[in-house]
């Protein structure tokens, strides 16, 4: 009787540490990930992993400094509504588990390369390039620029989708502003619709149009960096910016 007793602690001892990954935290949680939620103030590994993981993918271009900012938050969110998320920026079980099934071929200290392959769930790697694009953007840049387009300016006649459009990547182009489309649409306070969340409303055909319009080299603004609407504005600095024309309820300003 002994013998079987022992036989059945073994077998059970076996069984538990044959499950220990998994009781290591949430199973559906990436074992490299620890089971903390990350969000605004995180800092440490887990945070250097995540910003990897999301430079891997192309959806963050900031220091991988380990110190979960707004920056990051954007890259979450953004990455978030793509996977058919919550775009909540907090990154619990589900968001690290969509990103490690999306980044499988990433290795910690090459973060600086997007992935060259599919990354699954519709995203698109920073090789994957739309038909038609002079500027060498990928599929997520210009996804994220219709986006904002719609966001900005779905209201306006199409010259002024184009033109906000235009801003951007002329923005893009400028010394005074990030280098990257994520860059310049993510940056602090640039966009409302960034702040109250419309970027994340689904853009219609019109709105990638006017896009892909811009890429191909149509610029309604005459070059402008800057678009406000006078009824709406509440900064007193953007009505010192010389204005060069109105589209719609949009003034363009240099």
């Amino acid at each position: 009787m002994k013998t079987y007793r022992i036989v059945a602690i073994l077998f059970v001892a076996l069984l538990v540490i044959g499950s220990y990954p998994l009781l290591k935290g949430n199973s559906n949680t990436a074992e490299t990930f620890s089971n903390a939620v990350l969000k605004v103030g995180s800092t440490g590994q887990d945070v250097y992993e995540l910003q990897g993981r999301l430079t891997f993918l192309g959806y963050y271009d900031g220091k991988i400094d380990g110190v979960f900012g707004s920056k990051t938050k954007g890259a979450v969110t953004w990455f978030q509504w793509k996977f058919g998320l919550k775009s909540d920026g907090l990154v619990g079980a589900k968001t690290k588990q969509k990103l490690v099934n999306a980044t499988k071929n990433w290795k910690p200290g090459a973060t600086n390369k997007p992935s060259t392959g599919g990354t699954g769930g519709g995203t698109s790697s920073g090789s994957n390039l739309a038909p038609s694009n002079r500027l060498g953007l990928t599929s997520n840049d210009i996804q994220i620029m219709a986006n904002a387009v719609y966001g900005e300016a779905r209201g306006e006649p199409y010259e002024g989708q184009v033109a906000v459009a235009a801003v951007i990547l002329n923005r893009v182009k400028s010394q005074s502003f990030p280098n990257t489309v994520y860059g310049v649409i993510f940056q602090p306070r640039a966009f409302t619709a960034v702040a109250d969340g419309q970027i994340y409303l689904t853009p219609n055909e019109k709105a990638r149009d006017a896009v892909m319009d811009a890429i191909n080299g149509w610029d309604p603004s005459g070059g402008c960096l800057y678009y406000f609407n006078p009824v709406t504005a509440t900064s007193k600095w953007i009505w010192t910016r010389p204005q060069v024309k109105t589209i719609g309820k949009h003034i363009f300003c240099m």
